[in-house]
């Protein structure tokens, strides 16, 4: 026969009850933060993909899908590139052991000035290789053909500004690209060029001012008398009073 329980046996049975519910509901608790802990740890921001995501590899440069779409890769090319890249340009860059050189697709004889050299001046203002040597070499080879005085006379009015942007550019190797072109095309047009030169003494005069400019520019302007003529040296004088004279 069952012994009635008393009253302080019930008391102390729902005491150690509440107490077990309460390690059972500590424990689960505990269970679900370890669960929880364990799935942020094993999350695929952990994981070697996503470890390769925070640190890319050097060869994920080569997927396009790893390049910055603001970078310099996206941004579209210049008008001398595309044409470059289409085969506008009769000729193509040939790497050499010692240095480059251009070859040809025809004689430079039988290409036609225009536009081919109003292109290639416009290439002068590129940053970028092959297009920096093509555009530089190009203009220079172009102006040695024979017969060129007469193909580039025409072409002043539109080659001078071309050569004026090269000249105010920022970048000093594209200047100094600028400046030796306009040294080239004085020697083959001669004082055809005087009536432009105004246009473009004034960016001169104002690198004059950066010392390393100055030798470069001065022997430029003497080549520009040189071949301008006593009526180059008038217009130089009216823009560089410093100038001094070949004939001085």
């Amino acid at each position: 026969m069952q012994k009635p329980e008393c009253h302080g046996d019930v008391q102390l049975r729902n005491r150690v009850t509440g107490n077990c519910s309460k390690r059972t509901s500590s424990g689960a608790q505990i269970k679900h933060r370890t669960t929880v802990q364990r799935s942020k740890s094993s999350s695929p921001t952990s994981s070697p993909e996503s470890a390769g995501k925070l640190h890319p590899r050097p060869s994920d440069k080569l997927n396009p899908k790893t390049i910055n779409p603001f970078g310099e890769q996206s941004r579209a090319p210049s008008a001398f590139a595309a044409i470059y890249s289409k085969g506008g340009i009769p000729c193509r860059l040939v790497h050499g052991s010692v240095k480059h050189r251009l070859q040809w697709e025809c004689p430079p004889d039988n290409l036609p000035f225009d536009p081919l050299l109003i292109t290639l001046a416009e290439g002068l203002r590129e940053t970028r290789h092959p297009y920096t040597f093509v555009s530089k070499e190009g203009f220079r080879e172009l102006l040695l053909v024979q017969g060129a005085p007469e193909k580039a006379v025409p072409l002043l009015p539109r080659l001078i500004p071309v050569l004026k942007a090269a000249l105010v550019h920022l970048d000093d190797e594209v200047f100094e690209r600028g400046l030796n072109a306009l040294v080239q095309l004085s020697v083959v047009v001669g004082p055809s060029l005087n009536d432009h030169l105004k246009h473009l003494l004034t960016s001169l005069s104002k690198r004059l001012r950066d010392k390393k400019f100055k030798e470069p520019i001065t022997s430029a302007l003497q080549k520009l008398e040189q071949h301008g003529g006593s009526g180059s040296l008038i217009i130089i004088k009216s823009k560089i009073p410093t100038y001094c004279s070949i004939c001085c």
